[in-house]
């Protein structure tokens, strides 16, 4: 067992009733602990416990749990404020694959998750010490502790030998597990959100006597709202505020309130927060801000011991617009309107922005949560609660950073397909990137690393709060289309030619009417009208023929989505036409999406009233068509199955980790592999490689050429030394060497140019004639491991045709990175040219993201160029540097 393993810090997670618990390891000091636990137990738990009733068996139990640590032991321990309330423990007795398991919860613990929970815990441990698989031996008759093996998502085996039985739990790192431990998770989640955002009762503490505090100002926002529990403020030099009771101290309320608001000053939070934790309170929200790091640390300490969630701190609050408790605990300018979206931010700004802009535009709020800081509270923690709480069909987020990123991708995906989540993409740019070692991490930007989050979990990420809402709008309030063809009806010319760029340059396509919608349109449109795409109606359109035309449009089979685009005329007013009425009243709306354009429109976005619904109208033809845009996106993303990792033959991950251990064990700070140890490393997962040999001398590189020679006899040699990343750069690389004679002065010239650096040369044969490619791997420490794939070559950067997805791969992933580039074409066989080894290339990548998901140390991998041809695919240059990383488990229920 490693020394990280023996040392793992101790992590908060939630039962399944929401209550925090502290998981850590056993120490010597808590023997007492341990021995107690079992001491109380009853007779029969005992029993089942150990098989008999005897007393002796708590002191053996906890003189082994607490002994020092050893290899192939491990001991975890659940705790609340009150005590210990449950161990788990694993024993390979030195066989190193396989482990004893037993768990033991205190009475009156049971059917809370203690113990599913410290298993959990005890599955990540043991998967990061090689162990495979738990063996447990229990009496037939304890069906709970069965009823836990069974209920894990573990593939699971029962052998009965009389009155006990022998389980044996794989400890696979299957789909199925990570969506049980999902479900259980999701469901604790919820619980513990239920004191914040349904509380019983709510306390204020630091509300103003005088107007102007931002206590007084949330304690009036609770009052005049209509907040429908009981309400405190606490203040110790006033007995009422704005007529709501007020105490002197938390501890003085006449009940312990679900929820406490916390506007004091920085200093006084962590004493008033332990305040609260004493008295009983279950959630806080704080919203002061200017904490310094150790009131924030104070702070998080003190709502982890006593089990308080946090919201902020530096927020502007919440709010839970559910008609039977209306809690608005902001202190935005007005309540937020009663709706369906759920809204989560980090920016007080922003959410203020997006509650005024979805209640003017009528969607309305179900719950609004002020992230803030982001201590504990989190956009996967609201994801969470808008999909169970019946009320939400639309979440928006804005989150400028990520705890979790692979916990909250799986989450989004889950919810994405019950509702569309939006996000603004905050803070994309990434100044690091000029500092950029290699290829790799050169393009691996804060852009491409969050866009390809979004895109793999199906979110719609758009560039700025007004196209946020502007997108809400349609998504709120028409069908998704079934695909990107659009149809463009106007009244004026130039208005259609404007939507018809705005959709083009959008990804839409408009495709031409066929001769049978023509002769139906014209038949219903004025003389003088243009029947194309778009459709021209000309000024002179009445209003029954405009809903007559857009109705026949909406029909048609040929299109997935119409846009109007309207300007008013003196012709409509002289004739009392209401051209945006015609839009809402067709009897057809509702089969495919329908949005307007009104130029003179004052509001970027607004929903016109329709009978049974709204329908979308935007000032700028670029609006509608973006949000048109992303309806098709996410009506594609639903109708794709979930995509899968395929397994791949041929890998050896045991070999290649002892690569990986034998080379950190030579260089304790990691850094870039040799070529020699880098081939070694990618021969272990089967990833392609030309043809090489490594030279030290001059006469070996003569010999080696000679063996590597083609049937044009020409090879490549490449210099390398400690430290070299660039090989063009340095003009460390010689082409087209034809004889021993240009060998050997290659040669010479690399030991001369480079004298003291050169350690060696490769060489190789010269390479086919091919579409030279890019492939690489970033391990981000937050995001986890991030492919990439593009054109390569010494242009890669130049050109910066690249695509990016988090690992590991699916299938689905590996199709969109290969045809997202501009330069799939070349792939697929543009102009008469064989298309290259498709199968091949997906496979190259597959086995990348293996490689980077197997091994946490690989810091970066770099293959440049990828040599794809009709015959096969090749890295022609391969860096890989490693660093001492150990195992992390993105999928752990543990809090922030």
């Amino acid at each position: 067992m490693t020394d990280d393993a023996l040392t793992r810090p101790m992590a908060h997670a939630l039962l399944a009733d929401g209550t925090t618990v502290c998981i850590r390891p056993v120490s010597k000091s808590d023997h007492d602990q341990v021995q107690g636990l079992y001491e109380e137990m009853s007779v029969e738990n005992l029993r089942l416990r150990f098989f008999s009733a005897s007393r002796c068996s708590a002191v053996l139990a906890a003189d082994r749990a607490s002994a020092s640590p050893h290899p192939g032991y491990r001991a975890l321990l659940a705790e609340t404020a009150s005590g210990l309330i449950g161990l788990a423990e694993y024993d390979t007795g030195g066989t190193g694959s396989t482990a004893e398991v037993s768990i033991a919860v205190a009475d009156g613990l049971h059917h809370r998750g203690v113990g599913t929970l410290l298993v959990e815990h005890l599955v990540s441990a043991a998967r990061a010490e090689g162990v495979t698989a738990f063996t447990a031996d229990a009496l037939s008759e304890n069906r709970e502790v069965l009823r836990l093996f069974a209920d894990l998502g573990l593939r699971t085996a029962r052998h009965f030998e009389g009155p006990e039985v022998r389980c044996t739990i794989a400890l696979d790192e299957s789909d199925t597990y990570l969506t049980a431990v999902e479900e259980r998770g999701r469901a604790a989640d919820v619980a513990s959100l239920e004191p914040l955002l349904r509380p019983k009762a709510v306390a204020v503490v630091g509300a103003g006597r005088k107007p102007g505090s931002v206590g007084r100002a949330i304690l009036h926002h609770l009052h005049s709202g209509g907040f429908n529990r009981r309400l405190f403020a606490v203040n110790p030099a006033a007995t009422a505020i704005l007529g709501v009771p007020c105490y002197p101290s938390v501890a003085a309320l006449p009940m312990a309130p679900d929820l406490a608001v916390l506007a004091v000053p920085a200093a006084s939070v962590p004493e008033t927060a332990e305040e609260c934790g004493k008295a009983g309170v279950r959630a806080l929200l704080v919203v002061t801000a200017g904490l310094d790091a150790d009131q924030g640390r104070s702070l998080m300490e003190t709502c982890r011991a006593y089990g308080m969630r946090l919201v902020g701190p530096n927020c502007l609050g919440i709010s839970n617009t559910d008609p039977t408790l209306r809690l608005d605990a902001t202190f935005a300018a007005g309540h937020p309107r009663p709706g369906t979206a759920g809204v989560a931010v980090q920016s007080g700004g922003v959410g203020i922005a997006l509650l005024d802009g979805l209640s003017r535009l009528g969607i309305g709020v179900s719950s609004f949560v002020s992230l803030g800081d982001k201590y504990d509270v989190s956009g996967n923690d609201m994801l969470q609660w808008w999909e169970s709480d019946g009320r939400t069909d639309l979440a928006l987020l804005h989150l400028e950073s990520f705890g979790n990123p692979r916990a909250f991708s799986r989450t989004a995906r889950r919810v994405t397909r019950r509702m569309p989540v939006l996000t603004v993409d905050a803070g994309r740019t990434d100044a690091g990137r000029r500092a950029a070692a290699s290829h790799t991490a050169a393009a691996a930007t804060r852009t491409m690393t969050r866009g390809a989050l979004f895109t793999q979990a199906g979110i719609t990420a758009t560039r700025s709060v007004g196209e946020l809402l502007e997108t809400a709008a349609l998504l709120h309030s028409q069908p998704l289309p079934a695909g990107t063809r659009v149809a463009i009806v106007t009244n004026a010319g130039g208005a259609g030619v404007l939507a018809a760029d705005a959709c083009a340059e959008a990804g839409l396509t408009l495709p031409p009417p066929t001769p049978e919608l023509i002769d139906d349109l014209l038949a219903v449109l004025p003389e003088g009208a243009a029947v194309g795409n778009p459709v021209d109606a000309t000024a002179a359109v009445s209003e029954e023929q405009l809903t007559d035309c857009v109705d026949r449009i909406l029909r048609y089979g040929g299109v997935d989505a119409v846009l109007v685009a309207l300007i008013p005329t003196a012709v409509a007013e002289a004739t009392g036409d209401d051209l945006v009425r015609a839009l809402t009243s067709a009897p057809s709306r509702g089969a495919k999406p329908l949005a307007a354009v009104r130029l003179e429109q004052a509001l970027p976005v607004e929903l016109l009233p329709a009978e049974g619904g709204t329908v979308p109208s935007y000032a700028e033809p670029q609006a509608a068509a973006r949000a048109l845009a992303h309806a098709a996106r996410r009506a594609a993303w639903l109708a794709r199955p979930a995509g899968t990792v395929p397994d791949l033959a041929e890998v050896d991950t045991t070999r290649a980790r002892a690569v990986v251990d034998t080379y950190l064990e030579a260089h304790p700070d990691g850094g870039w592999l040799d070529p020699r140890t880098c081939a070694e490393l990618l021969d272990c997962y089967r990833i392609p490689q030309s043809p090489w040999a490594w030279a030290e001398t001059e006469d070996d590189a003569v010999l080696a050429a000679d063996r590597l020679r083609g049937a044009d006899g020409r090879v490549v040699m490449k210099g390398h030394w400690p430290g070299l990343l660039h090989k063009t750069v340095e003009h460390a690389v010689h082409l087209d060497l034809r004889g021993d004679s240009q060998v050997r002065a290659a040669f010479r010239d690399l030991e001369t140019r480079f004298a003291g650096l050169l350690t060696g040369v490769v060489v190789q044969p010269l390479a086919d004639r091919g579409t030279e490619l890019f492939a690489g791997v970033v391990q981000d420490q937050v995001f986890g491991p991030l492919v990439l794939f593009g054109l390569g070559g010494t242009a890669t950067e130049v050109l910066a045709d690249h695509a990016a997805r988090l690992a590991p791969l699916t299938d689905h992933d590996v199709h969109d990175l290969i045809t997202s580039l501009r330069c799939a074409p070349l792939l697929f066989g543009a102009n008469g040219v064989r298309p290259v080894d498709l199968e091949a290339l997906e496979q190259l990548l597959l086995r990348l993201s293996r490689m980077a998901s197997d091994l946490p140390q690989l810091a970066e991998a770099d293959f440049n160029p990828v040599l794809a041809t009709p015959g096969g695919v090749s890295v022609l240059d391969a860096r890989v540097r490693l660093l001492p990383r150990g195992p992390q488990d993105p999928y752990l229920r543990r809090l922030r």
